[in-house]
């Protein structure tokens, strides 16, 4: 296999039908990689591109192949979700009306994606890709380049293409040219027409490893391996997620999911709703979303030690788990379970906090009713 792949971290699968595809030098002028945000899409596109050239070339430039890490034209034709500029009409180009300060940003952005693909990229207010950014693409692909045997069209996050867009993009779809391979890279497929679904093959990435999470972290990120291993079993298998975590403060949530729990088991209603309420009036909207998915990933760890699991991402309260277990070992975990999703779900549709957390409580406190 292709020295390049040794840079994606797992996917075995995915990489297996990638190089299969560069080797039978029939390679589909479109692609959808599908798959949850953080496992690693963007940077497999990256590779591909670079292998795919190198293997269609008897000898491949090196200079070509960081220039495609590089994200640079022609090579590689990045489009992403862009905010609306002052008085922006479609007729301007994506980021002709954008502040200095924005493109500014948008740079920045840029270079850290180039440098660590597995990066997030942030804009404040990025939600959309623009329909002139779609009609970018067709000068880029009648731009010819003797040098580069497959340049990309690479659209990040392409959920986010309205129906106006898409429509756009599926006049390039349909009238593939040469030597120019497309990358839909989503999180959320079913947001994208079945015309354009149609006309790509998809590719499907999986959730990553406890153990792959925690080497990107370290490896790409710089994170202290005790916190990364800490966090990867958080992260449900997206570095997204856990690059989140560790920016919101992750082991004081994680300190809180137990005083949560504590309080709840104990039905001490009130002190378990101060705390709810006192951490969320100091963390945003996501924090508090992963505080309810911790205290679902804390029960899961219940039902692990009852089977006898040597891992669990509590590894730091196994003796909580483990007391718990000694009281309540025949306490149904799934009823709560399932009903702490569905509470999850109504914190996305805006429901009181207040009514939220006090649903929460008396739901985990029923646990040990039940009992």
């Amino acid at each position: 296999m292709n020295n390049y792949w040794n840079f994606v971290y797992e996917q075995n699968k995915v990489k297996e039908q990638l190089q299969k595809i560069s080797n039978s030098r029939r390679v589909p002028h479109a692609f959808i990689f599908s798959g949850q945000e953080g496992v690693g899409k963007f940077n497999t596109a990256i590779q591909f591109a670079k292998s795919i050239n190198g293997i269609d070339t008897e000898i491949h430039d090196s200079l070509i192949s960081q220039r495609i890490d590089d994200l640079q034209e022609p090579y590689i034709k990045l489009i992403m979700p862009l905010p609306r500029g002052k008085g922006e009409t479609s007729e301007d180009s994506g980021i002709e009306k954008l502040s200095k300060e924005v493109i500014e940003d948008l740079k920045n952005e840029l270079q850290n994606k180039a440098k660590n693909p597995y990066y997030k990229i942030t804009i404040e207010n990025a939600n959309t890709i623009k329909i002139s950014s779609i009609r970018e693409i067709r000068k880029f692909i009648s731009f010819t380049s003797d040098d580069t045997a497959y340049r990309f069209v690479i659209i990040l996050d392409s959920e986010f293409m309205n129906d106006q867009a898409q429509n756009a993009l599926l006049k390039s779809l349909e009238e593939p040219p040469p030597r120019i391979i497309f990358i839909l890279i989503t999180s959320q497929k079913e947001k994208l027409l079945p015309t354009i679904i149609s006309r790509c093959r998809e590719i499907i990435f999986e959730p990553l490893s406890n153990e792959a999470v925690k080497q990107v972290l370290t490896e790409k990120f710089g994170i202290e391996s005790k916190l990364a291993k800490k966090v990867s079993s958080f992260s449900d298998g997206s570095v997204t997620q856990a690059v989140q975590l560790i920016g919101y403060d992750f082991e004081t949530i994680q300190q809180k999911t137990i005083s949560v729990l504590r309080y709840a088991f104990a039905r001490k209603y009130q002190a378990a709703l101060s705390e709810l309420l006192n951490f969320s009036k100091n963390q945003n909207e996501d924090s508090v979303l992963f505080l309810l998915k911790m205290i679902k990933t804390w029960l899961n760890d219940v039902v692990r030690h009852r089977k006898s699991v040597k891992e669990f991402a509590f590894e730091d309260s196994l003796e909580t788990i483990e007391k718990f277990n000694a009281k309540f070992s025949d306490t149904n975990i799934e009823v709560p379970f399932s009903n702490l999703e569905y509470l999850e779900s109504c914190f996305s549709r805006n429901m009181n906090l207040n009514v939220l957390f006090l649903n929460v409580i008396f739901e985990l406190a029923s646990v040990v009713k039940r009992n």
